[in-house]
């Protein structure tokens, strides 16, 4: 009787582990897929099926799943010395933006397409500045982002990831080529300011032409004009001062100085 009970005892302890296995198998079995993933199913090994998000039960064992994120996501391009058209090295770095469409390909097609992303990106931004010239890419820098990204585009497209946008983050010159160009903007400056100054001297004296043409047609204007210009030279208190007189005051003052002496 003492051994049918440990008998018994030992088949319960043995059912009771079973089952709490097949508890631990079932409680693996059951994943859940959040709004944001969707998952790629293998069976023993064969791609069977791309799961949507919610509750989602696989064949221990015989089944796996893979999880794809299909949240819009960022790639940052390192910095890189690139040689332009013009063979000047410049540091440029970006920063791409992709989201996943094909969640079957990301898995299958590619190994790792964040790093392939990231690395195909930094060698098209070298294709694409090193057929320009310096001042092109500092100027169109958004044309350049976009032609980078039609050819990153069209190729991983064939890996399920659409590329969103590119953005040229940072564009350093060496500092040599800084200091040039600090010269030429100054010098450009000078130049501008040269400009505008000898245009206000052009206007100046087509004002002083216009009025000393008026002023020759009145010649009241112009005794008028005499008297106010040594009126403002009496105000200012220094011990000198010249006076000049219209010809036909001078010739007036020597007709009295004439009479004077008859």
């Amino acid at each position: 009787m003492f051994g049918l009970t440990d008998s018994t005892l030992f088949i319960t302890c043995g059912i009771g582990v079973i089952l709490l296995f097949l508890f631990i198998i079932a409680l693996r079995s059951i994943k859940v897929i959040p709004e944001y993933e969707r998952g790629v199913i293998f069976t023993l090994g064969k791609f069977t099926g791309v799961r949507n998000p919610g509750l989602s039960f696989l064949i221990p064992i015989i089944q796996i799943m893979r999880r794809v994120d299909m949240r819009l996501a960022t790639a940052e391009v390192p910095r890189q010395e690139v040689m332009t058209k013009d063979n000047i090295p410049m540091l440029v770095n970006a920063v791409v933006y992709f989201k996943v469409i094909d969640p079957e390909s990301v898995i299958i097609k590619i190994e790792d397409y964040i790093f392939a992303i990231r690395q195909y990106t930094q060698a098209a931004l070298r294709d694409v500045i090193g057929n320009n010239e310096m001042d092109t890419v500092l100027m169109e820098r958004l044309q350049i982002a976009e032609a980078i990204k039609e050819i990153v585009d069209a190729e991983t497209s064939y890996w399920g990831v659409d590329i969103e946008s590119i953005k040229i983050q940072e564009l350093e010159l060496p500092a040599e080529m800084k200091r040039a160009m600090a010269r030429q903007a100054e010098a450009e400056r000078e130049r501008r300011a040269t400009i505008i100054a000898s245009q206000g001297e052009l206007e100046a004296s087509k004002n002083l032409r216009a009025a000393a043409d008026e002023l020759s047609s009145s010649p009241g204007a112009l005794h008028l004009r005499t008297l106010q210009t040594i009126r403002d030279i009496a105000s200012d208190p220094s011990e000198k001062i010249i006076m000049f007189m219209p010809s036909n005051m001078a010739n007036l003052a020597d007709l009295i100085t004439t009479k004077k002496g008859d």
